[in-house]
């Protein structure tokens, strides 16, 4: 059934949309992703740096709100295929997200761990149901695959460019607790633009509203399924490795490298170079397979942050190194575990579409649930190690947090899938 106002557009297997449809839908990828990155990025510096919170308490409000926000997104998207107004719920979703984010980024003197929470869940709230509206919007806009392809594809190019400008315009508007208030509310005209560029002139979305399948039933089959919760398995603890570091790179960046001022153009060195590095590991596992080239990535990622751990006061050039050769690995992260959940697919349940929203419904859980845990495990550890925010003796046990932790963690994904490489390497069985 159609939400009001829907238009079911012709389509063709050469593509019906016109570009600018496809560039309208994409745009409000930007102000989404814009939002995602503060939470774990420049939160705990601003509340445990500047505002003085225990580095343990706002772990733990981070911890309690992720989990929180990812045992939730598969009820938010349950309840939004019963209404099944894309539309109205983006719509919905977004004041709240505005709200949150200027009380998170521009919280009042003296704010303590109750503001926090309340912010972080009102961000989280209103990502969570803008996002997940939105991403069913694209899948329901068009039916020709190639249609699909290229609403995806404009998604994600804006996400990119989203995350790059969170990353970088907190330096560039003056660093800080001021930077990151007046990235606060330029957010709000820029969430604005593109969401009456998206909401008005994007194609419709056709909705159908579910048919109330057992979800709960599904989700436990997943788990279930032996293969499936390996790799989910080594995609949580190699997810863990490489959120730590994004807990706590601004510390690193301004405790050891003593550079606060350049923490904006080490965050879009290292998505850039991510991004560039998609077609390089897609050439990659053509020749060696995705196991195998997603264990080089990890290796590549060890390798690199034990270099980390070594830098001290103004090693920036070979920290630009480091951030270049991190992203890239992290490309891999980011194209080959769900490309081998979906050879897994189709392996062992041809067709089989229905199990696929359970799969990868647990596959976001453990996405998020990877920051949430990080920051439960990084920033107590830094405590307990007599870390403080601003004060260099200190440098040593942050450069074992930030560098040396997520080398072990990577190391035992890294043995993990090695160990598990008969059963995992579902291109091999598939010949």
């Amino acid at each position: 059934m159609a939400e009001p106002g829907a238009v079911a557009l012709p389509q063709c297997p050469s593509g019906a949309l016109p570009v600018r449809s496809v560039l309208a839908y994409g745009a409000l990828g930007l102000p989404l992703a814009f939002a995602a990155l503060p939470i774990y990025v420049h939160a705990p510096k601003l509340y445990g740096g500047d505002l003085g919170l225990s580095l343990a308490l706002v772990g733990g409000v981070l911890l309690a709100s992720r989990v929180v926000d990812a045992v939730t997104d598969p009820l938010i998207g349950a309840l939004s295929d019963r209404w099944g107004a894309r539309r109205s719920l983006v719509l919905i979703a977004l004041p709240l997200l505005a709200a949150g984010m200027l009380a998170l980024l521009a919280p009042p003197a003296g704010a303590g761990a109750a503001w926090l929470a309340a912010s972080v869940i009102a961000v989280t709230l209103g990502f969570s149901l803008a996002t997940i509206n939105y991403n069913a919007w694209g899948a329901e806009a068009a039916q020709a695959p190639i249609d699909r392809t290229r609403l995806v594809a404009a998604r994600e190019a804006c996400a990119l460019l989203g995350v790059v400008v969170a990353a970088a315009l907190p330096g560039a508007l003056g660093g800080g607790a001021q930077g990151l208030e007046r990235l606060a509310w330029l957010f709000l005209p820029v969430l604005a633009a593109c969401a009456a560029i998206t909401l008005l002139t994007a194609p419709r979305p056709v909705v159908r509203r579910n048919a109330a399948a057992p979800l709960f039933g599904a989700l436990r089959a997943a788990l279930s399924h032996r293969p499936f919760a390996w790799m989910l398995a080594v995609f949580a603890v190699s997810g863990i490795a490489a959120a730590i570091p994004a807990t706590t790179v601004l510390f690193f960046v301004a405790d050891v490298l003593d550079a606060a001022a350049l923490e904006g153009m080490f965050l879009g060195l290292y998505f850039v170079a991510g991004a560039a590095s998609l077609p390089l590991w897609v050439r990659v596992a053509a020749r060696v397979g995705k196991l195998r080239a997603w264990l080089a990535a990890m290796l590549l990622s060890v390798a690199v942050f034990a270099w980390a751990a070594m830098l001290g006061s103004g090693d920036v050039v070979a920290y630009v190194v480091i951030c270049v050769l991190s992203g890239a690995a992290l490309g891999a992260d980011l194209a080959l575990p769900p490309a081998m959940l979906a050879d897994l697919l189709e392996r062992d349940f041809p067709g089989g579409e229905a199990r696929a929203g359970a799969w990868f419904g647990w596959w976001n859980f453990v996405t998020k649930a990877n920051l949430a845990l990080a920051a439960g495990i990084a920033l107590p550890a830094l405590t307990l190690l007599g870390y403080t925010p601003g004060q260099g003796g200190s440098a040593a046990s942050l450069s074992l947090v930030y560098a040396v932790l997520p080398c072990v963690a990577k190391l035992g994904a890294a043995a993990l899938l090695w160990r598990l490489r008969h059963e995992l390497d579902f291109e091999r069985a598939m010949r």
